[in-house]
């Protein structure tokens, strides 16, 4: 059995980096940059008031100012602030020459028309200044970033309308398993509908991927030989959901090898998780995932997810935080590397969820990440601090 830590060196080694193509700012959410990208201007591009107020000179402030213009956001200042002058100016508006600071507008009085004072003792400047955020040229996001809300943002507003980003990578599932019916079919006597697919698809789709459902390869070499084959020819990644164990009817690993698929490791010392096949051909891999519904969100996780970000261009570490455990854990084997479902309650602590082993996909719905129990360990105690994977 491989360490889960070997496993995952193997199979990051053996990624490599797709192609790139530009997209759409609309479509590059949960996309990789493949290029730094760099700001074509100044930012703020000129000196703009940071709330509604009047622009004037600070030293002016003991002293009634006259109003001599109105700047609107979007209108280039005319008139230069002189002495006991101040300009009526709105959030985001040109500051104009002469005038150093912005006072608000709630820290004044009327006294005459177009005439106002100063009512506090101090201001601060209220002044955003050219360039005081990013300079002309200055690289606002590196190559690799995953494209979130706020770095479209960014994109956005340096004009940068199409990122070159890594393209999508594919991938095909396949369930095996004559006693697999669809979600819309009622199973009959020693049927079960067919959980995996559908939630390793919306895995693959939740981190950018382009998921490409192959279908229900029924236990015969003919059926599985085919779907497999068939998954090959038009994705990148293929990911197998059950027939990878020690069972009669468990023949993927060697039509794999038939298929002239290097295979790398066919079992982890991982629980849940255990019966998981990693392979290559040429620049495809293939996973066998355990059959059962947890194993295979776990292995996901764990090992696919790293791998095709990887393949995107995007260093992936996932996020963990220390939490105290909310009650003692405890396990009877201790062989096995083991992934626990936790909650994590109002007050701050890593709850281990009621979990009956890898067919039991419910535990799952109320977890917040997982918790690692290392080899060897076979009781966490309440109180003890423990990092949580968040999923």
């Amino acid at each position: 059995m491989k360490l889960l830590e070997d496993a995952l060196k193997i199979v990051l080694d053996s990624a490599y980096e797709v192609d790139n193509e530009k997209v759409e700012l609309n479509d590059s959410m949960n996309r990789v940059l493949a290029e730094d990208v760099f700001s074509d201007m100044d930012m703020p591009p000129f000196d703009k008031s940071a709330m509604d107020g009047y622009a004037c000179r600070m030293e002016d402030l003991r002293n009634e100012l006259e109003i001599i213009e109105t700047i609107p956001a979007g209108k280039v200042p005319v008139k230069e602030v002189l002495k006991n002058q101040c300009s009526k100016i709105m959030t985001g508006s040109m500051v104009p020459k002469g005038a150093d600071c912005v006072i608000m507008v709630e820290h004044t009085k009327e006294t005459a028309e177009n005439k106002i004072i100063f009512t506090e003792e101090k201001t601060n400047q209220n002044i955003a200044f050219k360039a005081e955020d990013i300079k002309t040229g200055d690289v606002v996001l590196k190559k690799g970033t995953l494209i979130k809300a706020q770095h479209i943002a960014v994109l956005a507003s340096v004009g940068c309308a199409k990122p070159n980003v890594y393209r999508k990578i594919k991938v095909g599932v396949i369930s095996t398993g004559s006693e697999l019916v669809e979600p819309d079919q009622k199973p009959g006597l020693s049927q079960i509908r067919n959980s995996n697919a559908y939630q390793l698809l919306a895995q693959i789709e939740k981190i950018g991927c382009i998921p490409n459902y192959v279908g229900i390869a029924i236990d015969t070499h003919e059926a599985s030989h085919k779907a497999i084959t068939t998954a090959l020819n038009t994705n990148d990644v293929i990911l197998l959901s059950g027939g990878v164990s020690m069972g009669e009817f468990d023949f993927i690993p060697q039509i794999l090898k038939d298929l002239n698929v290097e295979i790398f490791f066919q079992t982890l010392a991982v629980q849940p998780g255990k019966p998981t096949v990693f392979g290559r051909i040429g620049k495809k891999f293939v996973f066998g995932l355990p059959g059962n519904p947890v194993s295979s969100f776990n292995i996901f996780e764990l090992l696919t997810k790293p791998l095709i970000y990887k393949m995107m261009g995007y260093n992936y570490k996932p996020l963990a935080i220390k939490l105290p455990l909310a009650k003692t854990y405890e396990r009877k084997k201790a062989r096995r590397q083991s992934f626990i479902p936790v909650k994590i309650t109002d007050d701050g602590k890593a709850l281990p969820l009621e979990y009956h082993g890898s067919a039991h996909i419910r535990a799952m719905v109320y977890a917040d990440g997982l918790i690692s129990v290392p080899i060897g360990v076979t009781k966490i105690n309440e109180g003890e601090l423990i990092d949580v994977r968040q999923i």
